[in-house]
């Protein structure tokens, strides 16, 4: 469940809106990777709906350690209101001793402008590559005009998963600028877990209809991930979306003692039921008929339990109970009322 979490707060587009490409993993540059220049063959580009529009990139340098290494080129942006944070390049062959070439393939979710960065041995793979940092070269700088970029939605079914129970998602790939499907069958990636995070293309799974709709059935055990639907690219996603499903607040407590002396501190042990230790849980005292105020707040241990401490007022019968609130995609929950004797 944590690594689940980790990924949703990781994650921030569209509520939970995946994608952009990969981090590369943080180390040091390749110490064998010298680079000379970096060019594009354009400046700048237009590219439309689900196209990509090919830049060539160039690269010239040296690498100590084996001369049939490629690499990839990395750009960031600088402009512009696109989905895409970092492009990548193709995996550029080395064509000649110390020229490596090959494409940008450019999205429309980029749509702003971008700068080079970087370059990093490969094979691209998200994550990792050859575990090093990449080596830093500032290059130049690729406009890029993107329209009618994709817009991916989804629906879950049920809208909040009990726990134990598998649930469906009907997936949306739609023209942002016209609010209608594209008309053809759209290619997606629909993953859990690693690939949403880890995916490098240009393989895909899956087609939406014509209406741009997929339904996919899940298991149980993946409402603890985060599912996504990628547009597939080379080498990494164009775009997607990502979402970890709306679980209930379940929770349990119940006091150690049910009697004690006005004044002495009655620990309350309980649960809540698969939620995360950064979660928090208020214990309530009833005031009057129907008021209920915190009285004491507690966190969530990393085993899902948790231990107020109650402290009888005054003599006589006391209603508590445990409120929890809305954390991350749980909703919020309370606890059947018990009760402790002051004497």
């Amino acid at each position: 469940m944590k690594r689940a979490l980790s990924a949703l707060l990781a994650v921030p587009m569209l509520g939970l809106g995946l994608a952009t490409g990969p981090s590369v993993a943080q180390a040091e540059p390749d110490p064998d990777l010298h680079i000379t220049s970096v060019t594009l063959n354009k400046t700048s580009v237009a590219v439309s709906g689900l196209n990509t529009a090919p830049v060539t990139v160039t690269v010239k340098g040296t690498y100590d350690a084996d001369a049939k290494t490629s690499v990839n080129v990395i750009l960031e942006r600088t402009g512009g209101t696109g989905q895409q944070r970092t492009l990548f390049s193709t995996n550029l062959p080395r064509l000649a001793n110390g020229t490596w070439s090959g494409p940008l393939q450019v999205p429309s979710t980029a749509n702003g402008t971008f700068k080079v960065t970087g370059v990093m041995t490969g094979p691209f793979f998200p994550g990792s590559g050859s575990m090093t940092d990449p080596t830093p070269y500032s290059g130049p700088s690729l406009a890029i005009t993107g329209t009618h970029q994709p817009k991916i939605t989804a629906s879950v079914s049920p809208k909040v998963v009990p726990f134990g129970s598998g649930f469906k998602i009907t997936w949306a790939v739609t023209d942002a600028q016209t609010g209608k499907p594209y008309g053809s069958r759209v290619r997606v990636v629909l993953g859990t877990d690693n690939i949403c995070a880890e995916y490098f293309g240009p393989g895909y799974t899956n087609l939406t209809g014509t209406n741009g709709l997929v339904t996919k059935s899940y298991s149980a055990d993946s409402a603890n991930w985060v599912n996504c639907l990628l547009l597939p690219g080379n080498p990494a996603s164009v775009g997607g979306l990502g979402l970890v499903v709306v679980r209930p607040g379940i929770v349990s407590a119940a006091p150690s003692k049910t009697s004690a002396p006005v004044g002495t501190i009655v620990p309350v042990n309980g649960s809540v039921m698969g939620a995360p230790s950064a979660c928090k849980v208020q214990l309530q005292r009833l005031y009057g008929a129907s008021q209920w105020r915190t009285v004491g707040t507690g966190a969530i241990r990393q085993s899902g339990r948790f231990t107020l401490s109650a402290q009888p007022a005054y003599k006589g019968l006391i209603p508590y109970r445990v409120y929890f609130p809305k954390c991350y995609n749980y909703l919020a929950g309370v606890s059947k009322v018990f009760y402790i004797r002051g004497t």
